[in-house]
Parts: structure tokens; sequence; C-alpha cells
């Protein structure tokens, strides 16, 4: 089975439900389980989100941040002007899961899995086979 990096953008305040559900829709497209879940990837500024955490904690999987401006370093299929707008970043959710797997482009299982919560919280949740060299 691949191993693989979830990267996760999401609105300020998105419950773990929202996510969690983003990412089921996300694995399920991708023909992949939780097993395969090796780490979450976002940007620094979500540091502090209490729904992205405790997904972490509940997966039992790392939760790793990246600068925007780290983040804006990687080449990325679909840049937004909105993240960059607000982020500081033409992604978030691709380029974290392209840095944390050590991958490139087109090791993007899932570019770009967009889903609206019952909350109204948005969460987009990209999926990178990891470089096997780095693992």
């Amino acid at each position: 089975m691949a191993a693989v990096v979830l990267g996760i953008g999401c609105d300020r305040g998105t419950s773990q439900e929202t996510l969690a559900t983003a990412v089921a829709q996300c694995l399920t497209r991708a023909g992949l389980d939780y097993d395969a879940v090796h780490a979450l990837a976002t940007i620094d500024k979500k540091c502090d989100e209490p729904g992205l955490l405790a997904l972490a904690e509940h997966l039992g999987v790392s939760l790793t941040f990246y600068t925007a401006e780290v983040l804006a370093r990687v080449p990325v299929p679909n840049p937004s002007a909105t993240v960059m707008k607000h982020m500081g970043t033409p992604a978030v959710a691709e380029a974290a899961a392209l840095l944390a797997a050590h991958a490139e482009p087109r090791d993007l299982i899932i570019e770009k899995h967009k889903y609206r919560g019952a909350d109204g919280k948005h969460a987009t949740v990209s999926v990178a086979r990891m470089n096997h060299e780095s693992r």
C-alpha cells in the first residue's frame, strides 16, 4: 500500500468533523484507507486550529507546519489567487502535501479535494504519494 501525506487547508475555526469528512471523501476517491496516511501538513498560520490538531491526534499521525514563504516556492498544478491573497502563498494543501512527502507534482494522487461542511467552513485536502527514498 502506498504511504501518503495529506496536505490540508481550511477556514479559520473549521470543525474536526468537517475536516474528517473531507479526508474520508478524499481517501475514498483515491482508493486508500487510513492506514496509508503517514502524516498531515499545512501552513504555520493553522498551528492553533483545534479541529486540525484534534484530527491529527485522532488519526495518530504527525502534523507538520510550513511558512507561506516555503510553501510559495513549491510548484503546484492549481495555484489560487484567493489563497495567495489570504495566506501569502498560491497553495496550502498541494504545496504542504508535496513538501512533507518529499514529492514532485506528479506524485499528487488527489490534487485538490474541496469540501464545505455543515458548519459552513471549507476544507481542502491534497494527497501526495511519499517519495520512498525519504521514508
